[in-house]
């Protein structure tokens, strides 16, 4: 499996496998890895992480919900077409989680092969405390929530999280250095949130502990898409983007 060599997943929303493989073509040599989700996935299926996974890491974000048992199956599957990094939904309870994260390793154990990063989804960027409280009828703040579901998820023994770039600090105080934070909702200057709530630029992002940072359309829809990824790398680090990756990370 390869290792991420640096912060910046590419988020790889379109329909077909050509189209994913021209954007791993140009930015292969800038991203750290690339992301497969619900609209390449549900368009190609498991093709798309089978091939991409031969050329560069993916994170296969298809947020899995189900009870135990078909999760834990779904995981030894993504884990055997070379998911690098696959996620579970925190609301699926400790049980849930905990098969997940079981599924993979058993499933790397048997091929011979490095694990996957079982980490768990907290709220959606695209929330905000509005929605939060009046449409899906939860009491706190969103902040109050993620932590919790960070902590329920860490008990588990997953790797980590997917959060906003505002939930960063209070994760990684809650669960430590080593607790992998994944970021969408990252928007460089000037960048359309489009329909983002909760963001944040690269160089915030990393500068407060994120391990990840996805973005999507502010490089895959830009103009000049390389330009776009050495950019953020360039404000992510200003050295181009050779950030190590933390132990937890390979």
């Amino acid at each position: 499996m390869f290792p991420f060599k640096n912060p910046l997943i590419v988020a790889l929303d379109v329909d077909t496998l050509e189209q994913a493989e021209e954007l791993v073509n140009i930015l292969g040599p800038y991203a750290g890895g690339f992301k497969v989700g619900m609209q390449l996935y549900n368009s190609v299926g498991p093709e798309a992480v089978h091939r991409l996974s031969k050329r560069a890491p993916v994170f296969v974000d298809l947020k899995l919900h189900d009870i135990p048992n078909t999760v834990a199956g779904a995981t030894r599957v993504l884990t055997r077409h070379g998911a690098a990094i696959l996620n579970v939904h925190a609301a699926g309870g400790v049980a849930m989680m905990t098969a997940a994260k079981q599924a993979a390793s058993e499933e790397a154990a048997r091929a011979g092969s490095k694990p996957p990063l079982v980490v768990a989804v907290t709220i959606l960027t695209s929330i905000n405390q509005d929605v939060f409280n009046k449409e899906m009828g939860l009491t706190g703040s969103i902040q109050e929530q993620v932590v919790k579901w960070a902590l329920l998820a860490q008990r588990a023994g997953l790797d980590g999280v997917v959060a906003s770039p505002l939930e960063i600090t209070p994760v990684r105080e809650a669960c430590g250095e080593n607790f992998v934070i994944i970021t969408p909702g990252v928007r460089p200057v000037g960048a359309a949130a489009n329909d983002q709530q909760r963001t944040m630029t690269p160089g915030e992002a990393a500068t407060r502990g994120a391990t990840f940072l996805v973005v999507g359309r502010p490089i895959t829809k830009a103009p000049d898409p390389v330009q776009a990824a050495r950019s953020i790398l360039d404000e992510i680090n200003g050295t181009g983007g050779q950030v190590p990756c933390p132990t937890k990370c390979w």
